[in-house]
């Protein structure tokens, strides 16, 4: 679990928290598909199980902008197979989706899978901030979102956000308590801050100041690489007892 936590820059931070992209109807979740390469690391041969991930949030998922290969769940995918493990990451990242839009098609989401996954990562929330919906709602939608995978048996790791200062100092205390307080609620995994690596280099941000470059993303992935292996269940839990 990361630790941690630098105050974010009120204008910057607002505009970190994603733009409402427009958004239509849910697709299927798709899968990451080719990821970038990553020229630095060293591969480890694939072995074991095959795992799934669902990668479940908004445009910072979705990969807004970006070539196909460059979403954080693709580059994920890439990462974790270069770690040895056989990973299959599933692209479950819509463009403008609040909280309360991910409750809404979390099922569609889980229902459409021909697996039930073997982690899921969920991500939201930036665009509660944007729009200034209540805390206290941001925090049920998530609520929900997270007790119907707990209903499922699937383990989560949850993709921490942070309020702007210039929100005040009543509704950022609400607001940056939800990520923990449910972290520990549903017994999920934490990463407090999803943006922490990019949010203050703005050559790793897009022209339009709120979605991370190709190059921001695999920042974001290197940053978080360690949860989510560790977040990922052991592999003879998942194949259950040895006959």
């Amino acid at each position: 679990m990361r630790k941690g936590f630098c105050a974010v820059p009120a204008a910057l931070a607002l505009a970190l928290t994603l733009s409402a992209c427009g958004s239509e109807a849910p697709p299927a979740p798709a899968d990451a598909g080719e990821a970038r390469e990553q020229p630095d690391a060293v591969p480890v041969p694939v072995t074991g199980p095959q795992v799934r991930v669902l990668a479940f949030g908004d445009s910072l998922f979705a990969g807004y902008n970006l070539a196909d290969g460059e979403s954080y769940p693709a580059v994920l995918e890439a990462a974790l197979r270069q770690r040895g493990i056989d990973a299959r990451v599933t692209n479950a990242g819509v463009s403008g989706d609040t909280t309360q839009a991910g409750w809404q098609r979390i099922g569609f989401a889980l229902d459409n899978l021909s697996e039930p996954p073997d982690l899921a990562i969920v991500e939201l929330g930036g665009n509660d901030l944007l729009r200034g919906i209540p805390p206290a709602q941001t925090r049920e939608n998530l609520a929900a979102i997270l007790a119907a995978l707990d209903e499922r048996g699937i383990p989560v790791l949850l993709m921490g956000m942070r309020a702007p200062p210039n929100l005040g100092a009543d509704f950022v205390a609400q607001f940056d308590a939800i990520y923990p307080a449910l972290s520990q609620r549903y017994d999920a995994e934490l990463v407090p801050f999803f943006l922490e690596a990019v949010y203050d280099q703005p050559e790793l941000i897009q022209p339009d100041r709120v979605h991370p470059t190709a190059e921001g993303v695999e920042a974001l992935v290197a940053a978080t690489l360690d949860e989510v292996v560790a977040a990922l269940p052991d592999p003879d839990a998942r194949d259950g007892p040895a006959d």
